[in-house]
């Protein structure tokens, strides 16, 4: 067996041939010429080898439309790219990244061929992201030279690749891949052999998460992909991101993930093999979790189960004045998103001096926007005036709509609830914006339970377009209607859910958040490495360590406690790293210290 030594460098990956030319291959062939790469595309059928140049003449073609490239350049591409359906024009490669199907029988296949067609020194990359590597070498002449490069899609845009070694691969091999990334202009994150890498491993749970919501009627398929997208700032929601990877792809990727973790968040939410057994596989089918023009297109077309556009069916209730309790920077953003769309706002507290200081914060913040040519200064001060500071909630005795942005704890929030039923006129809104807790309960505090919603505004309020609407089962008609107007007038999307625990962002991002916490406890990958994927490979505006330092981590054990004890999943229980650095007083900026050191200010 002819192993790299470790100490002889590789010479540089020139000639490249990629087995399987789908979009994925496609893609990487390009990505490969752009660089100067010889490339050989590989695919048994003829029409997927010519669809595959017509792929990469239409996209090099818009490239020089838009200026990014030369005619010359565009026609060097072209030439370096040249397709086969023979296994053997890979004879000469150095390197050959194989994307067929993910089945183990396809891939070790397309291997134990190359094994006698390519030269000992040339390295064999998977492209698979649910397959284990380390079953691919094994069954190899050569393991030592097999490894997993995983592109994510779509290829000449994504910058990330997860470089994947097994037990069996030689440190030569995995240097040598590294390089060609660097030089392809990608950021490679080296990771072991398990199910779904890095960024699949994290993104897969989330959308299976999401799967199930909507199977069981918990929230439209509008309402989670808006909150998920305007909560946490992300490029798609989750199933418009199930469509386009294909719902057939993610059960696959779930069904290997599961077989590894056995963790019942990993197992593939029924309704995925509804769709995928249906032939439903998302945009390349035409149809999945929505309605698409034609097979392949990207343009969503009503269904039975687009929402119709017109309105609730029950008027609410008109409100011209607005109560806002609490005077942390919730509250006082809050108050700020009200005044500047016109409404009287009290601004209670449980002191005069605490109201004033919130008020003042809101001026500071009017005068950003100001600077900033948000708005003029008179209307900074038209807003300013609309907002009075209150020493006492028997100020809310005439307002339409009270909202509570006190602490989140559940007996101060009732005892609020308690005094807002006695100071509130009848027929007003009582709103809770709590993240975590039962709305219900704060209901049950009052006599008029049907008055009672929540109103789960997102931090920074005046920036972050998101409302939760959070309807009990005792909320009335009207209520819930007058929300939603006031939505409108508030300039914010509202999505509507059930009163269980997380609502629709909360639930679904702390999983996906403990579970990269998990990744690092079980020295997995680094925290920079987990950050880097998640950002470049999912499109995420935060890595996962990031935002838990951002939003605080003793806040984010509390929510995840509160999602363990409400669903009963094992899979939810706070993950111990989380609970030691929460012990240890690393909350994170707040502290200077959590799952990074911050400079003291």
């Amino acid at each position: 067996m002819a192993t790299p030594q470790s100490d002889t460098p590789l010479s540089p990956l020139k000639t490249i041939a990629v087995v399987g030319l789908g979009t994925m291959g496609t893609g990487i062939a390009e990505v490969l010429a752009k660089a100067g790469r010889e490339v050989v595309g590989i695919d048994i059928s003829e029409a997927a080898a010519a669809r595959s140049v017509a792929a990469l003449e239409s996209s090099t073609a818009r490239a020089v439309e838009r200026g990014r490239l030369t005619e010359q350049e565009r026609a060097d591409i072209l030439a370096r790219v040249r397709t086969s359906t023979d296994l053997r024009s890979a004879a000469d490669a150095d390197l050959v990244i194989e994307v067929a199907p993910e089945s183990y029988e396809i891939k070790q296949q397309i291997f134990r061929e190359l094994d006698g067609i390519v030269r000992p020194g040339t390295i064999l990359a998977t492209g698979t992201n649910a397959l284990s590597v380390t079953r691919l070498a094994a069954d190899s002449a050569h393991p030592e030279r097999v490894l997993g490069l995983h592109f994510f899609n779509p290829a000449p845009a994504m910058r990330l690749v997860e470089v994947v070694s097994s037990v069996l691969t030689a440190p030569t091999a995995v240097d040598a891949v590294t390089n060609l990334a660097l030089d392809l202009g990608k950021e490679p994150v080296a990771v072991g052999d398990r199910p779904g890498f890095v960024a699949d491993g994290l993104l897969f749970g989330y959308l299976n998460q999401a799967a199930a919501m909507y199977e069981a009627k918990y929230a439209s398929r509008e309402d989670i992909d808006a909150a998920m997208k305007l909560g946490c700032g992300l490029p798609m929601g989750p199933l418009a991101l199930l469509d386009l990877i294909g719902v057939d792809t993610a059960r696959t990727v779930l069904e290997a993930m599961y077989a590894a973790s056995h963790d019942r968040l990993h197992a593939p939410a029924p309704i995925l093999r509804q769709l995928s057994e249906a032939g439903l596989t998302g945009r390349k089918s035409g149809r999945g979790f929505y309605t698409y023009e034609a097979p392949g297109s990207a343009t969503v077309v009503r269904d039975a189960l687009t929402p119709l556009t017109g309105g609730l069916d029950t008027p609410g209730r008109p409100v011209r004045s607005v109560g806002v309790a609490g005077s942390g920077t919730m509250a006082s953003g809050i108050a700020e998103v009200f005044a500047k769309a016109g409404y009287e706002v009290v601004l209670a507290a449980r002191s005069e001096e605490k109201a004033q200081a919130a008020k003042a914060r809101i001026g500071k913040s009017l005068s950003r926007s100001v600077d900033k040519g948000r708005m003029t200064a008179e209307a900074a001060a038209q807003t300013l005036d609309r907002i009075a500071p209150a020493g006492s909630y028997d100020s809310f005795a005439d307002v339409d709509l009270a909202v509570e942005a006190v602490a989140e704890d559940l007996e101060i929030k009732q005892q609020l609830f308690a005094t807002l039923d006695k100071v509130c006129k009848p027929g007003a809104v009582l709103a809770t914006t709590t993240s975590s807790l039962p709305v219900v309960a704060c209901a049950r505090a009052t006599s008029r339970p049907q008055d009672v919603i929540g109103m789960h505004f997102f931090n920074p309020a005046p920036a972050m377009k998101l409302v939760e609407v959070v309807r009990t089962v005792l909320t009335a008609e009207d209520a819930h209607s007058t929300v939603h107007e006031v939505c409108v007038k508030i300039k914010k999307h509202a999505v509507d859910c059930g009163d269980r625990a997380g609502f629709i962002v909360n639930a679904l991002l702390f999983p996906y958040l403990n579970n990269a916490i998990k990744m690092v406890q079980e020295h997995y990958a680094s925290l920079d490495d987990i950050d880097a994927a998640m950002k470049l490979g999912g499109g995420y505006p935060m890595g996962p360590f990031e935002l838990l330092d951002v939003v605080g981590l003793d806040v984010s054990l509390a929510i995840e406690k509160v999602l363990h004890r409400e669903f009963r999943d094992p899979g939810l229980a706070p993950a111990p790293l989380l609970e030691h650095l929460v012990a240890a007083g690393c909350l994170g900026r707040k502290t200077g210290r959590g799952f990074r050191e911050y400079a003291r200010r």
